[in-house]
């Protein structure tokens, strides 16, 4: 697992950006077309931004998401599916479209909805996930104890307090009570089946995930751990998200640091 140290949370979206865009390129020109995750809040803000910015031809690529709360409408502002409408689709350049979206989607029949959700995923491999680290070092929807050994591509998942006091600090919900208790989400099997994974974790308020991420062995207490198996993650910080963890450990890893004065 590489790591990247950029000085602000703009240079970390720039760079995941750039390096995401050349890899959807690539499996463009390899395969004709290209497959990606993403996923949602305050932490990929700019990410996304920046993504859109990028010469990429969108008609060739398909986008999964992460995950969706149960019982969530999409018309509600925390929605996810809201979001990357909002976000990520509305602002491809020149009304581009996408070759395909997969959304996660709760109404009707749920277990329908995952099942069709799963056959399309297992289609064939994602090329680039885009992904983040929440406050309790969670994937996804993944909180700790996550579950390393289901293969099932998207799982129904019930949400710990941390995760959804996370919602709250964010400003989506205005209490913790109005957090939804569960939530769809990709597994963290299917996360790392994607050819690369480029972790987006800027902010002081991500400090502590990114430290016990990086010096706990693997565990799905901490289940951000896992992505250190993986043979093409990078996970990228800035100042604030990089400062908790001791150098010693910083060092056991592929680090590019470009901070100022680094």
């Amino acid at each position: 697992m590489k790591i990247r140290i950029h000085e602000t949370a703009h240079g970390l979206a720039l760079d995941a950006a750039a390096d995401g865009a050349e890899r959807i390129r690539q499996a463009i020109r390899d395969r004709g077309a290209a497959r990606i995750m993403l996923s949602t809040g305050a932490s990929q803000f700019a990410l996304l931004a920046a993504l859109v910015a990028q010469e990429i031809d969108w008609s060739k690529v398909e986008m999964f998401h992460l995950d969706e709360y149960v019982g969530l409408p999409r018309s509600h502002p925390a929605s996810f599916r809201r979001y990357l409408e909002e976000r990520f689709l509305a602002k491809l350049p020149h009304g581009a479209l996408l070759k395909a979206v997969h959304f996660v989607s709760w109404e009707g029949n749920v277990d329908a909805n995952i099942a069709a959700l799963s056959r399309e995923i297992l289609r064939e491999p994602v090329d680039v996930g885009f992904i983040g680290i929440g406050e309790n070092a969670h994937i996804a929807f993944n909180d700790p104890p996550a579950d390393f050994s289901t293969h099932e591509p998207y799982i129904v998942v019930t949400l710990d307090e941390r995760c959804r006091l996370q919602q709250v600090g964010e400003g989506w919900y205005p209490d913790v009570a109005s957090v939804p208790e569960r939530a769809v989400t990709a597994s963290v099997h299917q996360i790392m089946q994607c050819r690369s994974i480029l972790c987006c974790v800027p902010f002081a308020v991500k400090a502590d995930a990114v430290k016990r991420t990086l010096e706990t062995p693997l565990s799905p207490l901490v289940p951000a751990t896992i992505l250190k198996t993986h043979e093409d993650a990078t996970i990228l910080l800035d100042r604030d998200s990089a400062a908790g963890t001791p150098v010693d450990v910083l060092a056991r890893f592929d680090v590019t640091d470009l901070r100022a004065g680094a």
